[in-house]
């Protein structure tokens, strides 16, 4: 059975998982392509970040960010290396749609790689329904970066990023 609760950010366990996303990050991506939240960056007010727990082990992590009222960005999506394959992705990506449908976010934007490193994540976004969209701010056009959209609910009154982006930096 797997818990999720909110990231401590002083655990060794989830600082460790949070490492080994960063330098995975780096090194399956060119530099300027690199959009992973470091210690700092997920300490943002806008940021909240869950973990995955297998008893006493965190096996993946995930967060939202809020971008406007109705609308948020996935980010800090990943499962430990010694974990992958069994589920927890899924789990924690299913999590955080329940968070978002929580906050009442109509739209759930997110930003990921390409190439054989980001194939299980494009695969899992996917089967969720993502579609592929155009780049959303801050994020600027690019060969390597790939851009999703998932309309939660009916998506009648869903407000596009363009229109809601004004009230947030």
């Amino acid at each position: 059975m797997v818990r999720m609760i909110p990231a401590d950010l002083t655990d060794p366990r989830v600082l460790d998982l949070l490492s080994e996303h960063l330098a995975d990050m780096r090194a399956s991506s060119p530099p300027e392509a690199v959009f992973a939240l470091d210690l700092a960056g997920l300490r943002r007010p806008e940021i909240t970040l869950w973990t995955a727990w297998e008893g006493d082990r965190v096996v993946a992590c995930g967060a939202l960010r809020e971008m406007a009222p109705e609308a948020g960005e996935i980010k800090s999506m990943r499962t430990a290396r010694a974990h992958q394959r069994r589920g927890f992705g899924r789990s924690m990506l299913t999590y955080l749609l329940d968070q978002a449908q929580r906050r009442g976010y109509r739209r759930v934007f997110l930003e990921t790689g390409s190439g054989p490193a980001f194939a299980a994540a494009l695969g899992l976004y996917a089967a969720a329904g993502f579609e592929a969209c155009a780049p959303f701010p801050p994020y600027g056009p690019s060969e390597f970066n790939r851009f999703f959209c998932l309309t939660l609910g009916d998506g009648d009154d869903a407000r596009g990023i363009e229109d809601s982006q004004s009230s947030v930096d």
